[in-house]
């Protein structure tokens, strides 16, 4: 997959931020492996304040259950590098926050912490918005920043898309 620079997400962060306000929508995020990046790039646009909420930071898994109501059922099935993890940490953070759409990573950036099945730059993306929720493993290649950088700016195109969706239907 080939990265976005720097401008390029501050244009998808800035798009982003004009849907959301011309449909009245609010956001959040649920950060596991981006570490807080994605909340980063979205405050990176002036007047964000009138549609981003706030950002659960949630490297732990005490912190994803307890913040974020993610059940342990979940992370002991399926690990926290799993769907149901990046469904329910979006759904955490729409609820915990009061939002009408939340995008959440959890994923591997590297170089170690490989699991079975599940390569570094394995990361699942979850997404709540139109009172559903839905996440989509992606494989980013490159260093632990390359692959983090690559995950944050896949969340941003992942919450538009979704946002959009509802104009499809």
């Amino acid at each position: 997959m080939s990265t976005m620079n720097n401008a390029d997400a501050e244009a998808l962060s800035s798009e982003l931020g004009r849907e959301l306000r011309a449909r009245d929508m609010t956001i959040a995020t649920a950060e596991s492996c981006t570490g807080g990046l994605i909340a980063h790039l979205l405050t990176l646009v002036s007047g964000s304040s009138a549609y981003f909420k706030g950002s659960v930071v949630s490297y732990c898994n005490e912190v994803k259950m307890s913040a974020l109501g993610v059940s342990k059922e979940s992370i002991d099935e399926h690990t926290e590098v799993s769907g149901p993890v990046a469904r329910e940490m979006a759904e955490g953070a729409a609820r915990v926050m009061g939002t009408d759409v939340a995008v959440s990573t959890t994923g591997i950036a590297g170089p170690t912490g490989a699991l079975p099945g599940q390569p570094v730059g394995t990361v699942w993306i979850g997404v709540f918005a139109h009172g559903r929720s839905s996440a989509k493993s992606h494989h980013f290649d490159g260093t632990r920043a390359e692959v983090i950088d690559q995950a944050a700016k896949m969340a941003l195109k992942t919450a538009l898309d979704a946002i959009n969706e509802q104009s499809d239907n």
